[in-house]
């Protein structure tokens, strides 16, 4: 079948009204171990304590999450915002070429330019000195890449594993082209994780200047964000990625290091959700659940904003509630449906008063979210049925005052390289236009 492995969308509002669920004590990991209840609960009143306007965000949201699962939170980390592929870039290359035991790398895109061959140069090295590196890649996202590039790094001894092959002679069954690993992941040496938007991929070419990373970024280029993360949370990156390659049968993991005693940081609280489509998308449920108990503000990044109808009405709700909701999408998009598609909502979000801008640079590809200064998502997720119900995506949830303001001055920032729709304005868009996102809209959940 064409499109297959295709999860479904929960029905996030029963969740939401299963009133138990608010009384589920936080299950919370630190440096040392679980947390008791109370020093659990302790944690969270310390939050609450810190937030400027009173909210019951944090009790509420971290007793839903802990209750839909068993993903805990995790005390004591570092979280660094990385806000252009040339920061991202230069950051997880001196983490490379820093390890000493093991990389593990996940990528949907690994391209053969000069940024894909600067990040192979850089695993071989470490290869070669002792450091064993696992890279696991999609086969549809990095379908442009030339096979002798993977080649030459399987010859140095790294591990390489193809996720689902679109070939159907080369894959398992059942074979399928739908489903996609959509994650972007470095975890190296069980100490340092990155996760975010960006791909190992020449779209991001501000990164490059001579033989070196350069960090001024230019609208000429794709705008992404990626975090860097320190402490015990990192050791939930390597368990997602250990799982998927043994999920996937890639070839056996030699021995390692790869969960070391991992000390506290700093003082950021996250959790790590991953998603895949046999089962419900936790992380949109997840992002839903942010958005119902918001009070203050919802700031949202999505380069591919095509969501059904549950966050439609969270966003509108909160809107009409008073909740300042902004969201920021791109104007143009290397798939230029899913921007008729975005605009498709417009009309209502604009009445309920939502704030709607659009990216005026070359391609707007970050997936954040800030809530009430203090819950915050950085990951691969989009708001597009892809990413709820098809593809295996990964998102880092950060609890802290310090990081959300951090994040809202990036959105603030960003809005001044972009435009805003008003609701006059859209009132008097073109016939060619509404036909458009009549068309897109029609075909949504295909995209």
């Amino acid at each position: 079948m064409l499109i297959g492995s295709c999860g479904t969308v929960t029905d996030a509002g029963a969740l939401l009204h299963e009133n138990v669920l608010y009384v589920v004590n936080p299950h919370i990991i630190g440096p040392e171990g679980p947390l008791t209840p109370a020093q659990a609960n302790h944690v969270i009143e310390q939050r609450e304590a810190h937030q400027k306007v009173p909210t019951d965000i944090l009790r509420r949201d971290v007793a839903f999450e802990q209750a839909i699962s068993q993903v805990p939170l995790v005390t004591g980390n570092k979280v660094i915002l990385l806000k252009n592929g040339a920061m991202t870039y230069a950051a997880m290359l001196a983490a490379i070429r820093a390890a000493t035991n093991n990389i593990n790398i996940e990528m949907y895109i690994f391209s053969d330019g000069p940024i894909g061959r600067t990040f192979a140069n850089a695993l071989i090295e470490r290869q070669h000195h002792g450091v064993q590196v696992n890279l696991s890649y999609d086969s549809l996202g990095s379908f442009g890449t030339s096979a002798a590039l993977f080649d030459r790094m399987k010859e140095a001894g790294i591990a390489v594993m193809q996720y689902r092959p679109i070939n159907p002679f080369e894959a398992q069954l059942p074979w399928t082209f739908g489903h996609r690993d959509h994650r972007k992941m470095l975890v190296v040496d069980g100490r340092i994780a990155f996760t975010g938007g960006i791909n190992i991929s020449e779209v991001y070419a501000s990164g490059l200047g001579g033989s070196e990373l350069r960090e001024t970024p230019t609208s000429e280029y794709w705008r992404d964000t990626d975090i860097e993360v320190q402490g015990p949370a990192v050791a939930q990156f390597q368990k997602i990625f250990i799982t998927q390659w043994n999920y996937q049968k890639g070839p056996p993991l030699k021995p390692c290091n790869y969960f070391p005693m991992l000390e506290q940081q700093g003082g950021q609280i996250v959790r790590v959700i991953s998603s895949v489509p046999e089962r419900f998308s936790l992380i949109y449920v997840t992002l839903i659940s942010a958005v119902v108990n918001s009070r203050t503000n919802i700031y949202l990044t999505d380069a591919y904003f095509a969501p059904d109808h549950q966050m439609l009405h969270a966003l509108e709700h909160a809107a009409k509630q008073g909740v300042d909701v902004r969201l920021l999408v791109p104007s143009q998009a290397d798939e230029p449906l899913i921007v008729s598609a975005a605009r498709s909502h417009y009309g209502d979000l604009l009445k309920a008063g939502v704030k709607v801008y659009e990216w005026q640079g070359e391609m707007l590809h970050a997936k954040t979210g800030t809530i009430d200064g203090v819950w915050s998502t950085v990951g691969t997720s989009n708001l597009d049925w892809w990413s709820i119900a098809r593809d295996n995506e990964l998102n880092a949830i950060i609890l802290s005052h310090s990081f959300g303001d951090e994040m809202n001055q990036t959105f603030l920032d960003d809005l001044k390289n972009s435009k805003q729709i008003t609701r006059d304005e859209w009132k008097h868009r073109g016939f060619e236009e509404r036909l458009k996102e009549i068309g897109a809209g029609a075909i949504e959940p295909l995209l």
